[in-house]
């Protein structure tokens, strides 16, 4: 018998943006535990991100951050709407503009490489992919200094 209960899959669901399947099977494999379950999937997760390559990625969002007379403007894409609308994908979005803003990167590889907490843009990328279970990349950035710069982005 499971030893974990349907908030428990609701809450991992939340914390990790991996289907509902997938979140009793890694609850199961963990015997309950939330931590180790989210652990699980990123682990599983990471085994498919080389099969996910050739997939396409249509959904996605476009994040803006100015500092300092400079403007950033990135696309993050993934292949479902579903993922794209999901909050740990905007949170994953919002801190990827963040650190390629605050690094100065003006390419994609540059962006890549760019610091994000104690790892780079490009590794948060992979893992978050590793656990939504979808591919995720940084498709576009885009660098524009000027004075008076301001931004506006709209979210539906």
């Amino acid at each position: 018998m499971a030893n974990y209960t349907a908030a428990d899959v609701k809450a991992l669901r939340e914390k990790s943006g991996a289907g509902m399947m997938d979140c009793k099977g890694a609850l199961d494999e963990a015997d309950g535990d939330i931590e180790k379950a989210f652990e699980v999937l990123r682990l599983k997760g990471l085994k498919g991100v080389s099969k996910r390559e050739g997939r396409t990625t249509s959904n996605g969002l476009v994040v803006s951050r100015i500092a300092s007379g400079s403007a950033v403007m990135i696309e993050l894409a993934c292949e479902t709407d579903f993922v794209a609308k999901a909050e740990n994908f905007v949170t994953l979005a919002d801190q990827v503009a963040d650190a390629i803003s605050a690094s100065g990167a003006t390419s994609i590889e540059a962006a890549l490489d760019a610091p994000l907490g104690d790892t780079t843009v490009s590794a948060s990328i992979i893992d978050k992919a590793a656990i939504m279970g979808e591919k995720v990349e940084l498709r576009k950035v885009e660098v524009i200094s000027a004075p008076g710069l301001d931004a506006y982005m709209h979210r539906t």
